[in-house]
């Protein structure tokens, strides 16, 4: 099964958005099958075969997280970041801001959904492979 370690080496070489459908890509080859990304701390669980799971801790300090989604705004910061405009944290300050509590990669059905802090899917797009 995959380590923390093994992650955290693939997610180095992300620089911004652009670069995600290749970090996906590394996921596949170590056997990921889905991930949440919770925005207030940046911690991550990985999801394996047979309910394997490994969990990231915090990657920054809290942020807060705004009690309404934003969608509109939250989708024009969404391109941004796509396009490679923004970095890492640039992203996650502005998920917390439109009210995205959290981000599921489900690498099965290649889809990254957004939620809201009530668990409301907002957003849910096709991962380019």
């Amino acid at each position: 099964m995959f380590t923390i370690e093994q992650i955290k080496e693939a997610h180095a070489k992300v620089k911004s958005g652009a670069d995600f459908p290749n970090y996906i890509q590394d996921l596949i080859i170590l056997g990921v099958k889905g991930y949440d990304t919770f925005v207030h701390d940046g911690s991550t669980v990985y999801y394996g075969l047979n309910n394997y799971t490994v969990a990231a801790e915090e990657k920054y300090p809290e942020i807060k997280v705004a009690d309404f989604a934003n969608k509109e705004l939250f989708i024009e910061n969404l391109v941004k970041h796509q396009h490679g405009e923004t970095d890492y944290m640039t992203f996650c300050n502005h998920c917390a801001q439109n009210g995205i509590a959290k981000w599921r990669v489900d690498i099965i059905e290649m889809t990254c959904t957004y939620f809201d802090k009530s668990e409301h899917e907002i957003l849910i797009e096709k991962i380019p492979v």
